[in-house]
């Protein structure tokens, strides 16, 4: 029986170290060879101190930002321990609301969102939570309604914002393969570093 079930042991041995140890490490060194800022997480650094990573988004809240989408991410509340309260853009707690269309939750968020958003038609992810709770973009559109705001918070002229916004806008695949978007981070980058001309 040993004699049978030896060479079994000893190929499940062999494949769990080549497949479970050895690939991934090699996946990993390579990737760090030939990606070195995509395999350290995408981190943005301003002044030497990590500020943000363009793979997740973040919560602005300024007149002088642009916003990103809702975030469902949520945290123990601390006031009480066996309940949930708001956690927008925490990583560690990425996950959808599970909130139903008949959730009174959902439907007061969503009302308050499409009044701050202005003018109907709203673009959709002004309004919705992506699955993780952590995207980093929005819509070009959802990024064009914003720029009145924050021109004039920052005091700069409509046409500068909305330049930034354009030369912000990434476009899928050969230009027509998936949709436009805008990482928030980086465009807020952009509109400090202009602001500081």
């Amino acid at each position: 029986m040993i004699i049978h079930l030896r060479p079994a042991l000893v190929l499940v041995l062999l494949f769990t170290l080549l497949t479970g140890l050895g690939l991934p490490l090699a996946m990993t060194g390579i990737a760090g060879l030939v990606f070195p800022f995509q395999a350290g997480g995408s981190l943005l650094m301003r002044d030497g101190k990590v500020i943000g990573s363009t793979l997740l988004g973040q919560a602005f809240s300024s007149d002088r930002y642009f916003h990103p989408r809702p975030s469902a991410t949520t945290a123990a509340d601390p006031a009480d321990a066996s309940k949930t309260a708001p956690a927008p853009y925490r990583a560690d707690a990425s996950s959808g609301s599970n909130l139903g269309p008949t959730s009174q939750a959902l439907i007061d968020r969503v009302r308050a969102d499409i009044a701050a958003a202005g003018p109907a038609p709203v673009p959709a992810d002004a309004l919705t939570a992506s699955a993780s709770g952590l995207d980093p973009h929005i819509a070009p559109e959802t990024a064009r309604r914003q720029v009145a705001r924050v021109a004039l918070a920052r005091s700069l002229p409509e046409a500068r914002v909305r330049d930034l916004v354009d030369s912000h806008t990434e476009y899928g695949l050969l230009g027509f393969i998936g949709q436009g978007r805008v990482n928030v981070l980086a465009l807020n980058l952009a509109l400090d570093a202009a602001a500081m001309r």
